[in-house]
């Protein structure tokens, strides 16, 4: 990987900004041949996010990937280490473990401190340097944007949390990344839709919302964690011979249209404030 390579920048010209910080699957290979497993090293991937909300160019939404899976580097994570959930398990900005809490590298072969700093500088710095670019630029054509980070996750991974998480998983942490009449917007189409819905539950909003929202400054930030059945056959248990499931297009179509019933809101939410 050279240069940003791995990094794609789609630009729009709406005060909307999409992030896809976990869709991404490629390892280098020093990497990846440290890995216990190459499957395992990937199975977290926010699977087929990046198709389902390939609507947001037709909302003229500013959209930013990195391909860089989060096994290498997670960019939705503290960069100091500090967790973003204290008392809850979760993963490193490094992950040493999976979701599940299995090992991903073999013995001796995990990221020590030097090389962990090495790839913040190659990969995370960067991702967080255009999402500042890109806000920057958006503020200057509007008075006012939405930065909306999307997510998915298997429905239940008891190391995380309790039972089978809700369908839709609304972060702003607490409040803090957005206005109040945005979130009441948003959760007024969750409810809508008749599935499941959480705001500020066990996913509240990681490194990419807390680091860009800002309401006082006009910079409204939220996270969707999708449950993957929502839009995905999820099989009860995951295993190299049936993870990731294929991407079914007429499967996904329900959620698909609240998705974009949100999106939308977040546009007109911002330019409503014009």
């Amino acid at each position: 990987m050279s240069a940003l390579d791995w990094l794609e920048i789609r630009r729009g010209s709406a005060p909307l900004i999409v992030t896809l910080p976990h869709t991404g699957t490629e390892i280098p290979d020093p990497i990846l041949k440290r890995l216990t497993s190459p499957w395992l090293g990937r199975r977290d991937t926010d699977w087929w996010i990046d198709q389902l909300y390939d609507f947001a160019e037709d909302l003229d939404a500013t959209v930013i990937r990195t391909r860089v899976s989060r096994t290498v580097i997670d960019v939705n994570r503290d960069p100091s280490g500090v967790s973003l959930y204290p008392g809850q398990a979760t993963t490193e900005l490094c992950p040493t473990t999976s979701f599940d809490g299995d090992p991903l590298y073999r013995d001796g072969e995990a990221p020590d401190a030097a090389e962990i700093e090495r790839r913040q500088a190659q990969w995370f710095a960067p991702f967080h340097q255009a999402l500042h670019d890109e806000v920057e630029r958006l503020r200057g054509l509007h008075p006012a944007i939405v930065v909306y980070d999307c997510h998915s996750i298997r429905s239940r991974i008891p190391r995380l949390f309790e039972g089978e998480l809700p369908v839709f998983n609304l972060g702003t942490n607490f409040g803090a990344t957005c206005a109040p009449e945005l979130s009441g917007r948003i959760e007024a189409i969750l409810a809508a839709s008749g599935q499941s819905h959480v705001v500020n539950g066990r996913f509240r909003g990681g490194q990419i919302v807390r680091s860009t929202g800002n309401p006082a400054h006009a910079v409204h930030a939220v996270q969707m964690e999708l449950a993957c059945r929502s839009y995905i056959r999820e099989p009860a248990e995951v295993d190299a011979s049936n993870w990731p499931t294929p991407y079914d297009p007429e499967f996904a179509a329900p959620t698909r249209r609240t998705l974009r019933q949100v999106l939308e809101a977040c546009r007109d939410f911002a330019t409503s404030l014009a």
